[in-house]
């Protein structure tokens, strides 16, 4: 692999994430305690736990957890899944085993740096599909299908996307996964904020359950509200794969702990009931952002995510909106992602945003404090 460059995003939260009073840009939903996971489950669960002895696991992801993971898809046997460290391993391996020099990449953008980073690493072309704000953020399948080459090995997309919150329709997706299965391409599709959309209509099939060779990627951290637990998976039916991908992570992490899978295993079987857990607490969210937009109109461009708990609003001061996420944290302690967070160079993308979490509990006292910030700036 070549030299990966700094993982912005991830400089910006070792500064900020734990320093900041409050956190307005988080990525996953309203987390739980152990105690409130545990108590989802029986008391055989709990007695399990305690007894749960402390070695390691299979590389593939113990059997309870690809049960609990292939459970949450259509088509997919537990013989489907391989378990990582969460989802940043999984993107790791996967794009080195997927491209190289002589092969095209073409992926969305704005998105997750990871995903371009990793795909530039591997020595291949790659080209950038950007999800623009004049269109909804919308995926242009004309566009995508002309940007293709006969050397195009990997089309990587990411929905609901991160930072905008969209969500294609799913006739669209649909002809996504055709067109790359009448070339021989792979789709890969980053799936981690699935399950959050309000609108179960929204809420899209996963790719690996639509197509043989495409591979979805998911991890307990986003829709479910369990990043501790650092348990991620890639999800294909092509085996073949999934078994080059396992010998690779005999490099990284090996196995994952086994407190985490048990716990992950458990939070799966109940993951329907985590999940409308989390979207009720968006739902309670959302007319608080609306308020308090709605104030500031002047100042913001405010759009509701279509799905996940992640949006891409505009600044519109004319002091930008680096500095202004800079002063709004250094000044009220509220923290906010700024746009070059998740600026590409394959393509131009938006630098007038800012990435807004809506998935945690409580953010009346971080709305408050923006609020006065602003009231106070403009006296």
């Amino acid at each position: 692999m070549q030299q990966l460059p700094d993982f912005r995003l991830e400089v910006f939260f070792s500064r900020w994430e734990f320093a900041a009073r409050h956190v307005l840009t988080a990525s996953d939903a309203q987390s739980m305690t152990l105690g409130e996971l545990l108590a989802l489950g029986t008391d055989e669960d709990r007695t399990a736990f305690e007894r749960l002895t402390l070695g390691y696991v299979p590389t593939w992801g113990g059997d309870g957890l690809r049960q609990a993971i292939a459970a949450t898809y259509v088509n997919l046997a537990p013989e489907d899944v391989l378990a990582f460290a969460g989802a940043q391993e999984g993107l790791f391996w996967l794009f080195q085993e997927s491209a190289g020099p002589g092969d095209h990449v073409l992926l969305t953008v704005p998105g997750y740096q990871s995903i371009e980073s990793l795909a530039l690493a591997t020595g291949a072309e790659v080209t950038g599909l950007p999800l623009e704000p004049e269109t909804g953020w919308a995926l242009d399948l004309g566009r995508l299908e002309r940007a293709l080459r006969p050397s195009t090995r990997l089309v990587a997309v990411n929905f609901p996307h991160n930072p905008s919150g969209s969500v294609p329709d799913p006739s669209t997706f649909q002809a996504l996964v055709d067109l790359c299965e009448a070339r021989g391409i792979r789709l890969f599709c980053d799936e981690v904020h699935r399950g959050l959309e309000l609108d179960p209509a929204r809420r899209l099939t996963q790719a690996a359950d639509l197509s043989p060779t495409a591979i979805s990627l998911n991890v307990t951290s986003k829709s479910y509200g369990l990043a501790g637990l650092r348990v991620g998976w890639l999800a294909s039916r092509d085996r073949a794969l999934l078994s080059r991908l396992e010998r690779r992570k005999h490099y990284t992490s090996i196995s994952n702990s086994a407190p985490g899978e048990f716990l992950a295993a458990l939070a799966l079987r109940h993951g329907e009931a985590i999940q409308a857990r989390n979207r009720a607490i968006i739902q309670r969210n959302l007319p608080l952002f609306d308020a308090f937009f709605a104030r500031w109109p002047e100042l913001f461009d405010w759009e509701r995510p279509q799905g996940g708990c992640i949006c891409f609003p505009r600044y519109k001061g004319a002091d930008g909106v680096e500095a202004f996420c800079q002063d709004l944290v250094e000044r009220a302690g509220v923290l906010l992602a700024p746009g070059s967070l998740f600026r590409s160079s394959l393509a131009d993308t938006p630098t007038d945003r800012f990435r807004l979490g809506v998935g945690r509990s409580n953010p009346g006292p971080a709305l408050e404090a923006m609020q006065l910030f602003l009231e106070d700036r403009g006296r």
